[in-house]
């Protein structure tokens, strides 16, 4: 189960490591192109705020556990990035973005067992 952990951490983390940067580093019309409407219903520094916050909860599901520090700390941020995504189908919901509500779905159900594996009943 460990090792199933590690995979879905480190594939969170690409994930959400990957879209913050994009959110922090391409302007405000690329954004929109690539990813939607939504992102003209934020001021800008909301936008590159989420992609911060998208960066710290990459580095929160590896840091903790692979350096043997406050390790709740993995289930913690974790459970951040399950609120991000909650934040996303909303915001996809009121523009009507339904494609994109299922990428945030499946984001959220996989945080969702990295919390569980990590301070669950079966955690290690």
């Amino acid at each position: 189960m460990n090792t199933v952990l590690w995979i879905l951490q480190a594939l969170l983390a690409a994930i959400f490591a990957a879209a913050g940067l994009f959110k922090l580093t391409r302007p405000i019309e690329v954004l929109a192109d690539k990813l939607g409407d939504w992102v003209h219903d934020f001021p800008p520094p909301a936008i590159r705020l989420i992609g911060a916050l998208e960066i710290a909860g990459a580095v929160g599901l590896i840091a903790p556990a692979a350096l043997d520090i406050v390790q709740v700390l993995t289930a913690v941020a974790a459970a951040g990035l399950i609120l991000a995504m909650l934040g996303a189908i909303v915001v996809h919901l009121r523009g009507r973005e339904f494609p994109a509500i299922g990428m945030n779905v499946v984001l959220l159900v996989l945080a969702a067992v990295v919390v569980w594996g990590r301070i669950g009943p079966y955690a290690f």
